[in-house]
């Protein structure tokens, strides 16, 4: 079976250019014009990749993206946001509350489905049982089940915020990360994801991480790393 888009969208006429676009791209699709139809489509019917736009006639898209990432039955559902609103602040608002990919109008129609089927791609691989496990003082990375623990409290992470820690925390530890690097593991080799896109996800992770947040070291014009507690000890 085809993976099933779900285009939330309130312009008619660009929802249906996306839609045709996605089925010649191999892809299921369906069209809702509302926050609340999108909220439902998800909770009832579940697809397997979101595009949002951020302007809808009831609930924001903002609001739409929060509510599906507080819900622990959809918080990995991948989400691209799809919106004439280009500010760099709507970018990092929207990175913020968990969105997978941000998009802005006018959006060439075969960018938007290499970036779609790139983000299923991703999806794909964090469903095979690779990432690992790991355990560190007052922080826990359980990585088949996609669940970290700070001093035995669950934290929820987006799936991009999960990916990134599991790539800082996979042997050896310690060792430098580009955000070129990071952004390609993360992300992957296809995305168009702006490089400073990971230091506005690094600081979204270290700041629910809490106290934890302290493993991951800034490099200072180099990237990144995670701190390792034993040889430091």
């Amino acid at each position: 079976m085809a993976p099933k888009v779900l285009i939330v969208e309130d312009e008619a006429d660009f929802a249906d250019i996306v839609a045709m676009n996605l089925r010649r791209g191999g892809l299921e699709t369906v069209t809702v014009r509302t926050g609340e139809a999108a909220l439902a489509e998800v909770a009832h019917r579940r697809p397997d990749v979101v595009l949002l736009d951020l302007m809808l006639p009831d609930l924001q898209g903002t609001e739409v993206c929060r509510r599906i990432r507080s819900d622990p039955a959809t918080r990995s559902l991948p989400i691209l946001m799809v919106t004439a609103r280009g500010e760099e602040i709507d970018r990092v608002v929207g990175l913020e509350l968990g969105a997978d990919d941000y998009l802005v109008k006018p959006v060439s129609m075969r960018e938007l489905v290499l970036r779609v089927q790139a983000v299923l791609r991703r999806r794909s691989k964090e469903q095979e049982p690779e990432t690992p496990s790991a355990s560190f003082p007052g922080l826990r990375v359980d990585g088949p089940a996609h669940r970290v623990f700070v001093e035995g409290q669950e934290v929820a992470l987006t799936p991009t915020e999960f990916r990134l820690l599991a790539v800082l925390v996979t042997p050896p530890l310690g060792r430098v990360l580009t955000r070129e690097t990071l952004l390609d593991r993360v992300w992957g080799q296809d995305s168009e994801v702006e490089i400073r896109t990971v230091d506005t996800v690094m600081k979204r992770l270290r700041d629910k991480l809490g106290p934890a947040g302290a493993y991951l070291e800034t490099v200072r014009g180099v990237g990144y790393r995670f701190r390792d507690p034993i040889l430091e000890q």
